[in-house]
């Protein structure tokens, strides 16, 4: 070892004639950082309080075909992400944890191909680094542990592009390349299950922009190959065939709408021009981006074959994923998560490359910026641990101390995401609003989220979705009311006969509305 290498990253750097420390180890140590502050903070709402809410109810109910999101039928995502939540708070309970497993799978094996499949290609010292860099980036360390659906399906993207890269180039050098086709075309329909047709759209544009780049043309048809469409089709077809025929308006509301409608119109989350990915993208890859100026697109004089091409290839799944998510007016800062795997390749290619003298200070560069990496992880966890005030877990805790089964709970102006969740609460709940609102169409919030679903179950939207004039004929009956709502809808709650407030937390309270008769209340008014 040289004799600047520091102990603790002189993996990096394996002696000739050395053999490398086992897989698993490796991806035992990687998992561990990854989770090693996975119960630390509350569920952040919405999204977190959404997605792990959808797979407490499938847990709860047992109905583990369709997804629910307060008793209707959510089709927004495909179930991929809450059976594997669900499964994992069944087993470690029903805590932001647990949730949070998913999104850690989908970080740790993208982490796993990228290295193996790396290590081929480029050699073990890149491949190492890559794993370095990427589970060091706070971007994806963060991703890691949050309870959403983009960490899922970047891992199977990242896993799918791998191995399609793989089995073109063994086609290419004419070796067996059968098995890592159909792990390329089974990673894919795991995206698909994870998100939709994004886990198929992805790798397929990327692996053929790179192989038409590349002047591997031919090899796009020895990739469509029976055996992984069959692999594909195994995995990924039978729930949306199951659903659709329980449900006929699913295909059309999940194909159509969900993923086409999407894409090109306008009024869904976070609007941006055109260019927000290209500036951002760098933003969110500190400290490591400034080293992809180090990189380089051509062939370096002392490149094998295979180093070059797969260096191609990581430069065409950057450009080609940027440009994708740059079309449409919606860009969530999530949909980068695809793109980290080649960024963290990337930089480890330029850290391979200027870094072959330990002692060099490219080296001790590097060494510092996968400090501060980590340290930025951990410094940004305990800060949200500490700062975040938007969760309502102390109020569900309250509610679920207080509160005997089978007291009915009403929510007043807003859907409350995590309290369900923390709250134990075994049934929808009904929610106060005005419905009929034409604004509702125009804004991608929790509103429309219910009003979408309700066609798929009207039955169960007519016993959730409350207009504010019929707000509390559920008071009536010997059990007492527990109503949640937010500080600015508390006046209608207050007026209410017995009503007393139990709790406020975080600017939203809990009520407790005595047992009454069955005369009109005075309507409630909803914040929207």
């Amino acid at each position: 070892m040289p004799a600047g290498d520091p102990p603790a990253l002189s993996a990096l750097r394996p002696a000739p004639g050395l053999r490398s420390g086992p897989l698993w180890l490796g991806a035992l140590a990687a998992f561990v950082w990854l989770a090693c502050s996975i119960g630390l903070r509350p569920l952040t709402l919405p999204d977190e309080g959404r997605y792990a809410g959808v797979a407490w109810e499938m847990l709860r109910s047992g109905h583990w075909l369709v997804p629910t999101e307060d008793g209707l039928p959510f089709f927004h995502k495909p179930p991929l992400f809450y059976w594997l939540a669900a499964a994992s708070m069944r087993v470690f309970g029903a805590n932001a944890g647990a949730a949070r497993l998913a999104p850690l799978l989908g970080a740790t094996l993208g982490a796993i191909g990228l290295y193996c499949i790396s290590k081929r290609r480029a050699g073990e010292r890149i491949a190492r680094w890559s794993v370095l860099v990427l589970v060091t980036m706070p971007f994806f360390f963060g991703g890691a542990q949050f309870v959403n659906l983009d960490m899922l399906v970047a891992g199977f993207v990242a896993l799918a592009i791998l191995f399609a890269a793989h089995a073109a180039l063994l086609a290419r050098e004419g070796r067996p390349h059968r098995l890592a086709l159909v792990g390329a075309w089974a990673a894919a329909a795991l995206g698909v299950l994870a998100k939709g047709l994004i886990g198929v759209v992805l790798p397929g544009l990327v692996i053929v922009v790179w192989l038409l780049a590349t002047r591997q043309a031919r090899t796009i048809l020895a990739l469509l190959s029976p055996l992984g469409l069959a692999a594909f089709a195994l995995v990924a077809v039978p729930w949306f065939v199951a659903v659709q025929m329980q449900y006929p308006g699913f295909a059309h509301f999940f194909f159509v709408y969900q993923h086409f409608e999407r894409f090109a119109e306008s009024g869904f989350n976070n609007a941006q021009p055109w260019w927000f990915f290209i500036v951002t993208l760098p933003l969110l890859t500190l400290p490591w981006s400034p080293w992809l100026l180090r990189s380089t697109f051509k062939a370096r004089a002392d490149d094998t074959p295979e180093a070059s091409l797969w260096r191609q290839l990581m430069w065409t799944w950057l450009i080609v994923v940027l440009v994708f998510f740059s079309i449409p007016q919606s860009k969530p800062v999530g949909y980068m998560m695809a793109v980290i795997f080649p960024v963290a390749y990337l930089v480890a290619d330029a850290v391979a490359n200027r870094t072959r003298d330990g002692a060099s200070p490219a080296f001790h560069l590097a060494v510092t910026s996968a400090a501060v990496a980590a340290l930025i992880c951990i410094a940004t966890v305990a800060y949200y641990s500490l700062a975040y005030h938007r969760d309502n877990t102390a109020l569900a805790r309250t509610l679920l101390r207080l509160r005997a089964p089978g007291d009915p709970v009403v929510f007043v102006g807003e859907y409350f995401f995590d309290i369900p969740l923390h709250a134990r609460l075994a049934e929808p709940v009904p929610v106060i609003s005005d419905w009929h609102d034409p604004s509702i169409a125009k804004q991608d919030n929790w509103r429309r989220e219910l009003v979408e679903s309700a066609p798929f179950a009207p039955a169960v939207a007519a016993a959730v979705l409350v207009d504010a004039e019929h707000a509390f004929a559920l008071r009536c009956g010997p059990a007492p009311l527990w109503v949640v709502a937010k500080r600015d809808a508390e006046s209608g709650v207050a007026a209410l006969p017995g009503a007393t407030r139990v709790e406020l937390s975080n600017r939203v309270a809990l009520w407790r509305v005595g047992p009454g008769g069955c005369a009109p209340a005075e309507p409630v008014r909803a914040s929207p």
